[in-house]
């Protein structure tokens, strides 16, 4: 079993980790997660799927496969 001065810095230890709850230094904040793929990016992909999408829509319905 551990011996009292052990006992009496854990202790106090403990009494000062009490005092500190809720004062988290601000590295430990989690920030705000930012979009891994920026708006004129996304726009760009959407342009192109979309637009393929049509164009191979329209290009089949010339054809007279649809």
């Amino acid at each position: 079993m551990a011996n009292d001065q052990t006992m009496r810095i854990r202790s106090q230890l403990h009494d000062q980790n009490i005092d500190k709850r809720g004062k988290v230094p601000k590295s430990r904040v989690k920030k705000e997660e930012k979009f891994a793929v920026g708006p004129v990016l996304l726009g760009v992909f959407l342009f192109v799927v979309v637009g393929s999408a049509l164009f191979q829509m329209l290009n089949a319905a010339t054809q007279g496969d649809i």
